[in-house]
């Protein structure tokens, strides 16, 4: 049985984080594929390389703009099917998309967002899974500058849901800790508009 921690945050948003979604086994091995499988590009949004490297996952045809960049569905990989179905099986939602992040280093970030795009409708839910090296995650009240900050463990699954996207923000900033490779992968289901 999955023990999951479970906030209620301001303005109705809500905050699930397990730490060892995944045992330490499973999370090396599904690193190391995703390290292998994936298709990792270097993406240029609004004129700036990403300070990262990404790649994205979805249902055959399916298409997602963000940060000036788009993207369209052409399947999954067994390995991303796999931890799909195991986060739809424990959390009762579905997904269609992911967006893979690959952290080489604590120069690589991710600036201060909400994932409020009109695909993903009001109050979207969002899975995020964690693997490799603990960096920190940054959730802040856009209105009154409230924060929570989660280090996110190797194997964590982190899931936003209630109005989130809509009252908060969230990334994870650079660090001078001299830490390992980090990859993350968030889960959400795009709308059909």
């Amino acid at each position: 049985m999955i023990q999951m921690t479970w906030l209620t945050l301001q303005d109705g948003g809500t905050l699930f984080y397990d730490a060892a979604f995944f045992g330490r086994s499973q999370a090396d091995s599904f690193f190391a594929a995703l390290l292998r499988e994936t298709a990792w590009k270097q993406e240029v949004g609004r004129g700036w390389p990403f300070p990262r490297l990404t790649a994205w996952y979805a249902d055959d045809g399916l298409t997602y703009r963000y940060s000036g960049v788009t993207h369209t569905g052409a399947g999954w990989t067994e390995t991303l099917s796999y931890i799909k179905h195991r986060i739809e099986r424990a959390m009762s939602v579905v997904f269609n998309s992911v967006l893979l992040n690959r952290y080489r280093d604590g120069r690589d970030s991710i600036g201060m967002h909400a994932d409020d795009e009109p695909e993903l409708g009001v109050n979207p839910v969002l899975a995020s899974l964690s693997l490799g090296a603990v960096r920190t995650f940054v959730l802040k009240h856009k209105k009154s500058g409230e924060k929570r900050v989660i280090p996110l463990a190797h194997g964590s699954l982190l899931v936003m849901g209630g109005t989130c996207q809509h009252r908060w923000i969230h990334g994870v900033p650079k660090t001078t800790v001299e830490v390992g490779e980090r990859i993350n992968l968030t889960f959400r289901n795009i709308l059909l508009v």
